[in-house]
Parts: C-alpha cells; sequence; structure tokens
C-alpha cells in the first residue's frame, strides 16, 4: 500500500512589532473573507521559507528577513488530500506596508483580533501563533455530518 497522498502546500506569516501585527482584510470575492495573516500557496520549485517570503512582499509590500517555523495547520480535504499551512512569525522587515487585491493591509492591536471579523478559523490559528506551549492545528471529521473535531498540540 502506498504511503503517498496529495497535499496542497501554503503558508501564513504574523509580522509583529510589539504588541501591533499586520492583518489582512480579505477581499470577499477571494474567497476566505475576513481578517487574517497574509500568506499563500507554495509554488514549484521554491523552499517553504522562500515561499512565505515572496507572498508576504506580493500581498504586503514588506520584505521579511529571517521568518521562523513555529508550527503548523492541516486538514484533509473531501478528496482524501492533505492541505497544509506552515505558519510563521517575524518581526524584520522593511519596505512600505501596501494592499494588494488579496485585500486591505493594516497594523492592528494584537489585543483587537478577537473583535475583528477574523477569516473561518483564524481564531483557532491565534493559539499557534500566541502560545509558546502549541505548535499544530488539526482539523479532523468525526463522522459524514461534517462534525469537526479541533486538536491543538
Amino acid at each position: 500500500m502506498s504511503r503517498e497522498i496529495k497535499a496542497e502546500l501554503t503558508n501564513m506569516c504574523m509580522i509583529y512589532r510589539g504588541g501591533e501585527v499586520v492583518v489582512q482584510r480579505r477581499s470577499p470575492e477571494k474567497g476566505w473573507p475576513g481578517v487574517t495573516f497574509p500568506g499563500g500557496h507554495v509554488e514549484p520549485g521554491e523552499s517553504i521559507t522562500q515561499s512565505v517570503i515572496r507572498e508576504v512582499y506580493e500581498e504586503t509590500g514588506l520584505t521579511i528577513t529571517h521568518p521562523l517555523l513555529c508550527g503548523i495547520k492541516d486538514w484533509i480535504e473531501d478528496d482524501g488530500s492533505r492541505y497544509i499551512v506552515f505558519l510563521y512569525k517575524c518581526s524584520t522587515f522593511s519596505g512600505e506596508l501596501t494592499s494588494s487585491e488579496e485585500g486591505e493591509v493594516f497594523w492592528a492591536n494584537r489585543a483587537d483580533l478577537p473583535s475583528m471579523n477574523l477569516s473561518s478559523g483564524m481564531e483557532e490559528t491565534f493559539e499557534v501563533f500566541f502560545r509558546e506551549d502549541i505548535s499544530e492545528l488539526s482539523y479532523f471529521r468525526k463522522d459524514r455530518e461534517n462534525d469537526l473535531q479541533i486538536v491543538l498540540e
């Protein structure tokens, strides 16, 4: 039996300075609307770290250096493939914050995040970014009724 499974690789980055973080208010027509951190897909031929540096630049205008992998988020799609999000933190950057077609980007106080109109799943994702004892967020279907189990490890 083969152990190979199809996987979609993506990334997300929390850029921070003091108590502020860069957030993106995603355009509704882009899918997955709401407030999130910038990120995107890993392209063929690039490393995971290279992909987060590229995605952050494309979506924010900021050039990040030394992003630190702080965890992963994953789930199984209906077709059996796995969707994996590599989660990074970064406090070293240059450039001017500029919005893109993905959505408006701006600095927000970390304490204000829970009261924002968040993208689906971001509340749980914050646990991986903000807690030192959590490095993985997984979603598992308990049954065929879409009853999801959220596991933080």
